[in-house]
């Protein structure tokens, strides 16, 4: 249950971005059905969660003193880095992400790491553990 509310976290959060920052977009599998653009939000949201659990970790860990000499601003680099990951893979399905380049991605992934985080917060009951 927690998961599937955290991918739907990351769905919302992806949707609100992609409102806001004008580099960052999805592309749905079909343009004008608003459930393939629902599902095709739910499928970016996995991939990015199963990129951000997996690459991401193992990226935290492996450059961990990096972290602590730039005070953990080595992040936004590192979490744009990801969001274009999640774009490659997603270009590879034929729709999903698309960023318009590095920096956008940058912006991108502060923004949908705020959003996300604020939503987290107003869903917290439904996601921590019972």
């Amino acid at each position: 249950m927690t998961f599937l509310v955290r991918i739907l976290i990351n769905a919302i959060a992806l949707w609100l971005t992609t409102l806001l920052v004008a580099g960052v977009a999805v592309l749905p599998y079909a343009p004008n059905d608003t459930l393939a653009t629902v599902l095709t939000y739910l499928l970016v949201a996995l991939i990015f969660g199963i990129v951000n659990g997996v690459v991401g970790n193992f990226i935290r860990i492996v450059a961990f003193p990096i972290y602590i000499l730039t005070l953990g601003l080595i992040s936004f680099i590192v979490n744009g880095l990801l969001l274009l990951l999640v774009a490659w893979i997603s270009s590879l399905l034929g729709f999903g992400l698309v960023v318009d380049g590095f920096w956008w991605g940058v912006l991108g992934a502060l923004v949908l790491g705020l959003i996300s985080w604020l939503i987290g917060i107003l869903l917290r009951p439904l996601t921590k553990d019972r």
